[in-house]
């Protein structure tokens, strides 16, 4: 099967990395595979990619001065999509998708628009890419969310779209299986609640820290770190110092190395009021975290199973927050289970097999010929 694979870049976030997974994996299984950055200046490519995925910079193809960059890039795109004849294309984020659509007008060409958040929460839709998408969207073969959660936000902002399919995020399958049931202190002698993610409003890091506050006396060797670095940085400092919690709350920025924080942590907790679908929580799990999870849209509920596999409490409330706190760092063998339940559970279920069964799937659903050469 020929795959074309669009996304804006190939920078270090979370669309970008799930790119590269799903372009080496078809690669190895012997599909062709070229993936697309759009973004009008070529830039490099952040996660490895196999010898045998074609990489191919649009910029390359843009030209020099002339017709806006926009109008260059839907002709540039158009050649290309002429000169390879995938058998599917595939694209991701909005203004993505809405370009390949209206570059491939009138083509016969299978297309998979694929949203990468909740649509209902997403800031970077203005109110012309918002109406572009509502023109656009139906000509799709099939448009994805990452939840279940997302449906039926999208299906209300774009009432015609003709096929809508729910497909989660692979877990990295360089991911290394380090769940343990049971988790040692650290050489101080203490534990870690960690969280992890851009310090933003949406996030709420302020309603974390001041849950912990509340229970900071009653579990003294725990400590509490957040990795991310963002616009509510000042904030959160300024929180922390007023609680007087300086040598017990952390805000040590951005890591390089995400796996091996989460991995020497010994619970995690996402207290977003809404995700698209949280892909730390996903690996958190996976690395056998007990894990505490608001019920927001969307993700959580869906990747925990209903609360089986992590503690999920109400989407909003500090009293709900806190009781859910205390509940997970005062129960050992509660940590323990839920350690052992969500490795095993989100390893099966978002596995890299599992996620491309998935995949096939809805390509054929979309009307996609395995094997099609053109």
């Amino acid at each position: 099967m020929k795959i074309m694979l669009l996304v804006s870049s190939m920078h270090a976030g979370g669309a970008e990395r799930v790119a590269a997974t799903l372009a080496n994996a078809w690669a190895l299984r012997g599909d062709s595979v070229t993936l697309v950055p759009t973004f009008t200046h070529k830039g490099t490519c952040f996660y490895p990619l196999s010898d045998d995925v074609e990489l191919v910079w649009l910029a390359d193809s843009l030209g020099g001065a002339g017709a806006c960059a926009g109008l260059r890039k839907l002709r540039a795109l158009r050649r290309l999509v002429r000169a390879r004849r995938p058998g599917v294309i595939i694209s991701f984020l909005t203004n993505v998708n809405v370009m390949t659509l209206l570059a491939t007008v009138g083509m016969k060409i299978p297309v998979i628009a694929c949203e990468r958040t909740n649509p209902a929460a997403s800031v970077n839709v203005g109110r012309l890419l918002g109406w572009l998408r509502r023109v656009t969207y139906p000509w799709a073969s099939m448009v994805t969310v990452q939840a279940q959660g997302s449906v039926a936000a999208l299906r209300g902002m774009v009432p015609r779209i003709r096929a809508l399919g729910v497909i989660a995020n692979p877990l990295p399958p360089e991911l290394p299986d380090r769940a343990l049931a049971s988790r040692l202190r650290d050489a101080r002698g203490r534990c870690r609640l960690v969280a992890m993610g851009r310090l933003v409003p949406a996030k709420r890091f302020d309603d974390l820290v001041r849950a912990f506050a509340g229970l900071a006396g009653d579990f003294p060797d725990w400590d509490l770190v957040v990795w991310g670095e963002g616009p509510e940085r000042e904030a959160l400092t300024s929180q922390v110092r007023q609680e007087g919690l300086e040598d017990r709350v952390f805000l040590p920025g951005r890591t390089a190395r995400p796996w091996d924080e989460l991995a020497a942590a010994h619970a995690f907790a996402l207290v977003s009021s809404v995700e698209g679908f949280p892909n730390v929580l996903l690996e958190a799990m996976a690395l056998g975290l007990p894990c505490l999870a608001r019920d927001c849209p969307s993700g959580p509920r869906e990747m925990t199973r209903d609360g089986q596999d992590a503690l999920l409490i109400p989407p909003a409330g500090q009293d709900a927050l806190a009781l859910g706190l205390r509940r997970l760092l005062g129960d050992e063998a509660l940590r323990d289970s839920l350690a052992r339940r969500a490795a095993a559970s989100v390893r099966q279920r978002y596995g890299l097999p599992s996620v491309l069964s998935s995949w096939d799937e809805l390509m054929a659903q979309a009307g996609v010929a395995h094997g099609k050469a053109s």
